[in-house]
């Protein structure tokens, strides 16, 4: 069997690797706070997945909970940019993000299918991301009123600060939300997940119910799971054949060996590329 030849090609914002040949692409967009060197450190399932055949394209765009029409329009015309100067075949594409990440993932994918641009995304992958930005708004208040845990209220007073400022409350700007949010369970606004019904979805998030009690005092309604749940079952409705839920158990291990369920190690690696691969 012939070895695979990789090639590594580094440009501003993002780092590619490309397998020849190749049989599939991988975009992953960071977490909040994220970069390339963190992806690359804690997704686990990114080693060695170039001898798949699998190339990626790993970016380092970060600090977004939802993209403006003028971020959406610049993400995409970077991506064509990327693929066209180095020569990358347009299909097979799969685009996924881990926290904030994903919900960038979704809203590039929606875009991209809605403008019918060159770059069509075959699948997408959301890691336990916080795609209900009025969910989001409502558990941040609770985790500073809960004060459960330091970590969870400074992000909790972090996030409810940041969406007042630039999105406004629930209370008085829903419309916003249901405008910017990948999702809204209270409304239950497809506004962007309907382009995603005929491509492959997976929703990924590890409820482990008895930390989540333990060291944030959350139950399953507070958790991303809960959202990424009902968008689910909404896609099931609009007539999705081909996304999948998935809830795993005990791989919520980061990089440091801190047990913790948001992760982007609950992406079980032998399962991606399966699935990245299937040629239905």
């Amino acid at each position: 069997m012939k070895s695979q030849e990789i090639k590594t090609i580094k440009g501003d914002h993002f780092e590619l690797k490309v397998a020849s040949p190749q049989k599939a692409i991988l975009i992953l967009f960071p977490c909040y706070p994220c970069n390339i060197e963190h992806t690359q450190t804690e997704a686990k399932f990114l080693k060695d997945i170039e001898k798949q055949g699998i190339s990626t394209l790993l970016l380092d765009y970060n600090q977004k909970l939802y993209l403006t029409e003028a971020e959406k329009k610049k993400y995409t015309e970077t991506l064509n940019t990327i693929f066209n100067e180095n020569n990358i075949k347009k299909e097979n594409i799969f685009i996924g993000g881990f926290s904030s990440g994903g919900n960038v993932a979704l809203l590039v994918s929606s875009y991209l299918i809605k403008t019918g641009n060159p770059i069509q995304p075959k699948g997408l992958i959301v890691v336990d991301s916080p795609i209900d930005l009025e969910e989001l708004y409502k558990g941040a208040k609770n985790d500073v009123r809960k004060n459960k845990d330091a970590e969870a209220a400074a992000e909790g007073k972090f996030l409810v600060d940041l969406l007042e400022k630039e999105i406004g409350t629930p209370q008085n700007d829903i419309e916003k939300y249901k405008n910017y949010s990948p999702y809204l369970v209270s409304s239950n606004s497809t506004n962007h997940i309907k382009y995603l019904k005929n491509i492959k979805v997976r929703l990924y998030c590890e409820p482990d119910l008895d930390w989540q009690l333990k060291n944030k005092n959350r139950k399953y309604e507070d958790l991303n799971a809960y959202k990424l749940e009902s968008a689910y079952h909404s896609l099931l409705n609009i007539g999705s054949h081909q996304v999948e839920f998935i809830k795993t158990e005990n791989r919520g291990i980061r990089a440091n060996g801190q047990k913790h369920p948001h992760s982007w190690n609950i992406v079980e690696p032998e399962s991606l590329i399966h699935w990245m691969l299937q040629t239905s």
